[in-house]
């Protein structure tokens, strides 16, 4: 089951049918709290141009605001907490806290502010907004998938996304790198984000 109505491009009766809202979608309705011990932000690169390397961040927070009669005024808001990088690897996780990078002593935070939602139908949505990194903001798309709610043992209602994106850092002003003897360099530019999303429905 679906977050945002799903919409049909056949003919006009498939349309209106799919902006039909179920009383099950519209209760779904309301602000969501990220649950960080049940969700993951995470991202891929490339290293020496043979093989990926993969992270995350530990400590993060953010709100969703659903909307389930108008996809459209849906919302989402995360921040990251820049120090949290973890690759499993000190030296490295080091080197993308310093300068070199992230340079969490001046930027410690990462954010994102949607400024669009859309259903793609089916259970696939996208959502757009704007990603700051280091002082710079530039927009990014990422693409959804609804794993749907459920109640869990608690009574808190969930929902979860699992998300993907791919941007290139260099916009940023990620540029640090090291070229290769054989030509190449250390890390590619391109970096693909993966999102692993548990929220729940705030009380009220």
């Amino acid at each position: 089951m679906g977050i945002f109505n799903r919409k049909s491009t056949t003919d006009a009766s498939a349309a209106k049918a799919a902006t039909a809202v179920s009383p099950d979608l519209a209760a779904l309705t309301g602000t969501y709290t990220l649950d960080p011990s049940h969700s993951a932000i995470g991202f891929v690169a490339r290293h020496a141009m043979v093989t990926n390397v993969k992270g995350g961040f530990t400590e993060f927070e953010g709100t969703l605001n659903l909307d389930g009669t108008d996809p459209s005024r849906s919302t989402a808001s995360i921040d990251v907490t820049m120090t949290s990088v973890e690759t499993g690897n000190a030296d490295r996780d080091g080197h993308l806290k310093s300068a070199d990078f992230f340079k969490t002593d001046e930027h410690p935070k990462m954010t994102f502010r949607s400024t669009k939602a859309e259903a793609l139908g089916g259970d696939g949505y996208r959502i757009t907004g704007d990603l700051s990194i280091m002082g710079t903001t530039k927009p990014i798309t990422i693409d959804l998938e609804c794993h749907g709610a459920a109640q869990d043992p608690y009574g808190n209602v969930r929902v979860g996304f699992e998300g993907k994106a791919e941007i290139l850092r260099s916009e940023w002003g990620l540029t640090w790198n090291a070229a290769l003897e054989t030509g190449g360099v250390l890390v590619s530019d391109k970096i693909k984000l993966v999102l692993d999303i548990s929220a729940i429905k705030n009380a009220g």
